[in-house]
């Protein structure tokens, strides 16, 4: 019985050998045919031995299960992809280097087979970067000579894993923190390795964070840079005549303040006889003033400073403040403070308290609205953990808010993706030879979707997104207002249908090869992070939340639906009992 001409006619359009179009090299140097793993050369000399290296294959690449117990999954990576393959030639060197890991007895053929390889003759469709996947869906479909494909299976779950995975991460860390806050990735001293650091860098700002300590990904991506001073510059000051040059220029420049640290000691006098704040603080560490005006006096203009070192609330923002509204006089506004230790709810509540009192008495408009940033060892379930304090008893007072941090500095379990090692991408060989292909498993979760597909999106009336929906090639797409029985994958009873309002087509070409069919452009980083944000808007709520979110339903066609399990019964074993 034949029913793939049904499913997915599998016929080869005409090639017009046209120039692949010239796209740069990967980002990371790193990122080279030999970035694989060996059995993928095994494989192509095996293709190439039994003559069927030019056959032509159909891989899906897409993973099974979405991350962090949540129930959606945000696509990176796919530029990386598409520069690779945009320049796959591998070099006399790699030939080499293939040859002497591979068995003596291979043939000098293949390596001569070898040198002449492209991807000129492969094909990629794939979802737009920055868009909300879902398991089973192919992220992207390579078609090709087996052999070739074969060799792009290793570097492209590799390029897709780890950054969709932490953009993922850094979507649902924006999403728990809410748009208001300033996200800041401070993950490079953590990350596994430099790359890891770059790459974490990248996606984290993908998925919705405002800036990253990194400078190497603020040049290489025109990433926001943010950082201030650590522990160690506070402490390795002993007092104020340690600082040489006390002098400052106000913003204008229409004076000079010949004496800065005068000026924040009397400011610190100041706040220190005020009858409301009596109690509050005694002495403040000198040297930890000291600090603070010595890195006022460098950055006037970017005044942030770290406040835990000694003790926050009696030294720290006391410090803070004197030397604020000392650049204050001078027609300066001071970023704020950072807490990187102890009860941060509490803290940020008593330092905001402080900041309207220095506002109220001083008569100085904004002072209360300073900025005030977190950090120590922050994850999603803290800031989760921050936003739900509603009610806090302090002085006495319930305060209607958890917290008033305004923006979260998160380093390690962001950029280790600390709750889940890895996404899982597979990728699986879906069709040769216009022929279908389905790989099974006692785990049914493991059986792959055979047959080159299409995939849809369907929306509702609101304007959510419904389902996803796999169907064969050649079959007629969804329309609008059109009735469809949409079917899980592998279980029977479950199946619905839909009257679609919105329709979307979700793969698309990025590398012709030398066909000419048309090629969507590759975004730039700033167009898939405000892609990332549009797409999660178009979420159902109770498919985003973070715990126990809905099930985002995946389906394919009545049609695939009976093709899938034709074939499964077509190649499963018979067993036999005596």
């Amino acid at each position: 019985m034949d029913v793939k001409p049904e499913v997915n006619g599998g016929v080869k359009e005409e090639k017009h050998n046209r120039p692949p179009p010239v796209i740069d090299g990967p980002t990371n140097p790193m990122v080279t045919p030999l970035l694989n793993d060996l059995y993928q050369f095994t494989m192509a000399y095996a293709y190439w031995k039994a003559g069927k290296h030019k056959e032509r294959a159909v891989f899906d690449l897409y993973f099974r299960k979405n991350p962090f117990g949540g129930e959606y999954t945000v696509f990176a990576g796919l530029e990386e992809c598409i520069r690779f393959i945009a320049n796959f030639k591998l070099s006399k060197e790699e030939i080499a280097f293939v040859r002497e890991s591979l068995s003596p007895t291979c043939e000098d053929a293949f390596f001569d087979y070898l040198e002449g390889i492209d991807c000129s003759d492969v094909e990629v469709y794939a979802i737009a970067e920055g868009s909300v996947v879902f398991p089973k869906i192919p992220l992207m479909r390579v078609e090709g000579p087996v052999a070739v494909v074969q060799l792009l299976e290793t570097p492209y779950v590799n390029l897709i894993n780890y950054a969709s995975l932490v953009t993922t991460n850094a979507a649902r860390h924006r999403f728990v923190a809410g748009k208001s806050k300033l996200l800041l990735e401070f993950g490079l001293r953590r990350a596994q390795g430099p790359d890891g650091g770059i790459g974490a860098s990248r996606y984290c700002y993908m998925g919705g964070f405002d800036a990253t300590s990194n400078c190497a990904a603020g040049k290489i991506f025109g990433i926001p840079l943010r950082g201030t001073h650590s522990h160690a510059f506070v402490s390795s000051f002993m007092g104020t005549d340690e600082i040489i040059d006390k002098s400052l220029k106000s913003h204008d420049g229409s004076q000079v303040c010949e004496d800065f640290v005068g000026a924040s000691q009397t400011w610190l006098s100041k706040i220190k006889r005020l009858s409301i704040l009596k109690g509050v603080f005694g002495e403040t560490n000198q040297s930890e003033l000291a600090a603070f005006i010595s890195y006022a006096l460098a950055f006037p203009d970017n005044f942030l400073a770290l406040v835990d070192t000694y003790d926050v609330m009696k030294s720290g923002v006391p410090n803070f403040c004197a030397v604020a509204l000392a650049l204050n006089d001078l027609g300066y506004k001071a970023r704020g403070i950072r807490l990187d230790s102890g009860d941060l709810a509490y803290l940020s509540c008593e330092t905001r308290k402080f900041f309207q009192t220095i506002e109220t008495e001083f008569v100085i408009p904004g002072f209360g609205k300073t900025g005030i940033t977190a950090s120590n060892d922050l994850n999603e379930e803290t800031l989760d953990a921050l936003n739900k304090q509603a009610k806090l008893f302090i002085y006495f007072e319930f305060l209607t808010s958890g917290h008033e941090v305004d923006a979260f500095g998160i380093g390690t379990y962001l950029v280790t993706c600390y709750a889940q090692a890895a996404l899982g991408c597979v990728f699986k060989l879906v069709e040769i030879n216009n022929q279908p292909r389905i790989k099974l498993s006692e785990d049914v979760s493991k059986v792959s979707i055979p047959c080159k597909k299409r995939s849809f999106r369907l929306y509702g009336k609101e304007g959510y997104a419904l389902l996803d929906i796999m169907s064969g090639e050649n079959e007629p797409p969804p329309k609008v207002g059109e009735r469809i029985l949409c079917r899980h994958p592998f279980n029977e009873s479950k199946r619905a249908y839909v009257v679609p309002q919105r329709v979307e087509e979700l793969l698309k070409c990025y590398w012709p090869g030398t066909t000419d069919k048309k090629r969507e452009e590759l975004p730039t980083l700033e167009q898939n992070r405000e892609r990332v944000g549009k797409q999660l808007e178009q979420m159902r709520p109770d498919h985003m939340r973070r715990l126990n979110p809905t099930p985002y339903k995946v389906s394919v066609t009545a049609k695939l639906y009976d093709f899938i399990h034709f074939l499964w019964l077509n190649e499963a074993p018979v067993g036999e009992l005596q």
